[in-house]
């Protein structure tokens, strides 16, 4: 293994502080993600009224009194903690701990009747994504990551997949249009002839089945922090690596542009080809 390779698999390791994540802490994310899916699945291929935000994205009911109930029984299980979410104000902004929300991530794929969408909850622990849940609450799939735990589907242990070539890649992205500046686009551009399979669409998903071994590569940009912060433990529990563009840990603050790989030796390449 080269430098840089040896360089990213110790990344992969430490990508995450292995700060304690409570058992309590992870039953809360459960019940969290338990009370959004009640919210959620009386809404899945019902009429609902579609409203554009001022960034022009879907919003629903269900993205709104998800969010709500997570809030809720954030305010009475840990009132000292932060919140940011995607679809209210922030709130206690200055905590150390802090929930990440994205209520439906992916309203795009809900309202169509869809079930790719997913709901996306994180703790961060000084700006460092330490769990996170990807729920999938049609298909009753959930992802659970936590700092130095095995990453969990329903339960039951998950990993990533051995691939350490491009041209072998099963690569995904959600849409060739979240890349909307020239110079992410322009990278993109470079990447895409070194990949093999490149699908689109899927948001969340894409990330929880890097976790599980179906995809290898996941490249994205434009994205928010409610978009990414779950993810990040899940891809990391499961042997996976996350980083920005420029191969630096995810963390709050971070620009948004993301990779996710199931095999670390992947990443080298990867970044080298988005490298201006």
């Amino acid at each position: 293994m080269d430098g840089a390779g040896a360089a990213v698999l110790k990344m992969g390791m430490t990508e995450i502080d292995p700060r304690p994540v409570s058992a309590a802490d992870i039953a809360l994310i459960h019940r969290l993600a338990d009370a959004a899916g009640a919210v959620i699945r009386p809404h899945f291929r019902q009429p609902i009224r579609i409203e554009a935000k001022a960034d022009a994205s879907p919003v629903t009911i269900a993205d709104r009194d998800a969010e709500a109930a997570i809030r809720a029984i954030l305010r009475t299980a840990c009132p000292g903690d932060g919140i940011v979410g995607e679809e209210f104000p922030d709130e206690n902004v200055n905590a150390s701990r802090t929930w990440v929300i994205d209520p439906i991530d992916g309203t795009q794929a809900f309202v169509a009747g869809r079930p790719l969408f997913g709901t996306l909850i994180a703790l961060l622990d000084d700006g460092v994504p330490v769990l996170g849940v990807i729920d999938q609450c049609i298909a009753g799939d959930r992802w659970v990551g936590a700092a130095g735990q095995v990453t969990t589907l329903n339960g039951a242990p998950v990993t990533t997949r051995n691939c350490g070539l491009l041209a072998a890649a099963r690569a995904a992205t959600t849409s060739p249009y979240l890349f909307r500046r020239d110079d992410d686009a322009q990278a993109f551009q470079r990447l895409r002839p070194l990949l093999g399979d490149v699908m689109y669409g899927g948001d969340n998903h894409n990330y929880a089945l890097v976790a599980s071994g179906h995809l290898d590569l996941v490249v994205e940009a434009g994205l928010k922090l409610h978009d990414w912060a779950a993810l990040v433990p899940v891809v990391i529990g499961a042997g996976g690596v996350m980083t920005d563009w420029a191969g630096e840990p995810l963390r709050r603050g971070s620009n948004g542009r993301v990779i996710a790989v199931g095999d670390p030796i992947l990443m080298p390449s990867v970044l080298a080809a988005l490298a201006p």
